[in-house]
């Protein structure tokens, strides 16, 4: 099904449910209604189908409502990251040949600098406050208003590209990545049932729309016709604050965003929420059990995917086995194989060793292949399966645990070394905010182990090395091996915009060291 339909028909199920929760609230058959006339604007204001469109928003209800109006006018939405450098910006702009792209109060500006960079740039119009639109730019809102309310005379088909996104670039240059009306369709379907979000479910939209995660609770909220609850830019107390007035169910966030909740103290005030999934990034056993001891969730679910396939493997018992990523999901196929960079799918790995996570692309979640990339399609593709360069184990029960990626294994000594494994034991540290391991050069080791950390709040730098050093030492259970020969304590660590760990600016030198040991005695 595409999802044009599957809009139109949760409106037709119950046209006076709230659809749009927040401080702007719309049922289904005015947010039905509006998104047909967007979807009209974006025809007469050239984007016609089978073309695509750039929204560059802040977030929130109109964003979405952009997105849902280019489905109904059979136009792919490329809805890209607010936190792309000017650089950035303009390779994508120039990369997907936007018909045009829409803009906001915050987003005006840096692509204005960005399309004097985009050899053929393509026409800019307003999406923000409809009164703050510029002299001489078009409104989408304006020319929604004029449209015709009657539903737009297209249907997509299931093959027809519903969106794409762009990776967010933590190695290398970003890589768009098209999904179909059916891989978007599925995915959903697939969130419905492996978080158990239930229909009419009250669901928080602020992972942003940009990313996989952000979609899949919009969608996923269309298709159980539920209450999708806008919040445009994430801050813990009003995420709290919103979760309390609108009674939200259900949330799906990164563990990043999870933490931050918990560092308020209010976190167990949220009574309404019984359902927890997180994805984007590992969640250290230490945060998994904090989450389940404030709510007492229903259900808690990790959820391991990528942009490119949404669903690999389902953990559901987040705090029965905290941590770890569960099997291969709904509409998934999942194999451990041989992490040499020429391995085929069928050089499995045995039960135990690590090995790199491939996918079939036969999953009716996966994408075809990368946009206009095939060096890219050549790399990560291989006899039909997707190879993902994530590293995992499987325990006796046959669960995946997911151990780091492949470009982050460290080799120390001529051992091979999994970061992760090395922050879920420091990350139990009572001085640490944040813990992430990385390989630094080392003149006698290769590589070094190098904990990069954030102190807790009234620590000193200095003091904190020497206690995460004792810490790692007599308390943490790692072998000298794996103990970090450097400790670097930094102001925050490098992340993406939705919470991925940039640990390329870290091996690069790309910090500011507020102590390090380096300096001093620990080796």
């Amino acid at each position: 099904m595409d999802l044009a339909t599957a809009l139109r028909w949760s409106a037709e199920r119950y046209p006076q449910r709230r659809a749009v929760g927040g401080r702007d609230p719309l049922t289904y058959a005015q947010w039905d209604a509006r998104t047909e006339r967007v979807a009209h604007a974006l025809h007469g204001l050239g984007a016609g189908e089978g073309t695509r469109a750039v929204f560059l928003l802040g977030g929130g209800e109109p964003l979405a409502t952009l997105h849902l109006g280019a489905q109904k006018a059979r136009v792919t939405s490329l809805p890209l990251s607010t936190r792309l450098g000017v650089d950035e910006l303009a390779f994508c702009i120039g990369d997907c040949d936007p018909a045009l792209i829409a803009v906001d109060e915050a987003t005006q500006e840096i692509v204005t600098q960005a399309l004097e960079r985009v050899e053929n740039p393509p026409p800019v119009v307003w999406a923000g406050n409809p009164g703050d639109a510029p002299t001489g730019t078009p409104s989408v809102w304006h020319a929604a208003q004029r449209a015709a309310g009657s539903p737009v005379p297209v249907v997509p088909g299931d093959d027809d590209v519903s969106v794409m996104l762009y990776t967010s670039g933590t190695t290398g240059r970003p890589k768009g990545v098209p999904r179909t009306h059916r891989a978007e369709h599925h995915a959903a379907l697939a969130h419905l049932v492996q978080t158990g979000h239930a229909p009419g479910e009250v669901t928080l939209g602020v992972m942003p729309l940009f990313h996989t995660m952000g979609l899949r609770s919009l969608l996923a909220s269309v298709l159980a016709a539920g209450t999708w609850v806008p919040q445009a830019g994430f801050d813990a107390e009003q995420t709290l604050d919103l979760i309390a007035a609108e009674q939200v169910s259900a949330l799906y966030l990164v563990p990043t965003i999870y933490w931050s909740l918990l560092q308020t103290g209010r976190f167990e005030e949220s009574t309404s929420v019984r359902r927890l999934a997180y994805a984007g990034a590992a969640m250290t056993p230490f945060v998994a059990e904090r989450l389940a001891q404030s709510l007492r969730p229903e259900r808690f679910v990790n959820h391991f995917g990528s942009t490119e396939i949404y669903t690999f493997t389902i953990g559901p018992e987040g705090a029965a086995k905290p941590g770890c990523a569960g099997r291969a999901g709904l509409f998934s196929r999942v194999r451990l194989v041989d992490p040499r960079p020429d391995a085929s799918p069928d050089e499995v790995v045995a039960q135990g060793e690590t090995g790199q996570v491939a996918v079939s692309m036969r999953s009716p979640e996966a994408f075809a292949g990368y946009w206009r990339r095939p060096d890219a399609d050549r790399k990560a593709i291989r006899d039909g399966w997707y190879f993902t360069g994530d590293l995992a184990t499987t325990d006796e029960d046959g669960d995946l645990w997911v151990t780091g990626r492949v470009d982050d294994m460290i080799n120390s000594g001529g051992e091979n070394i999994y970061p992760g494994e090395i922050e879920d034991a420091l990350a139990a540290s009572p001085d640490l905010d944040e813990v992430v391991v990385v390989g630094t050069p080392h003149e006698r080791w290769g590589q070094a182990v190098t904990a990069f950390v954030v102190s807790t709040s009234g620590d000193e730098p200095a003091e904190t090395v020497a206690k995460l050093d004792l810490f790692a030492r007599e308390s943490s259970g790692l072998p000298s091996l794996k103990r970090p020969k450097r400790i670097v304590v930094v102001d925050q660590i490098p992340k993406s915009a939705v919470g991925k760990v940039l640990r390329r600016q870290l091996t690069a030198g790309e910090f500011v060291a507020l102590a390090d040991s380096a300096d001093g005695p620990a080796q």
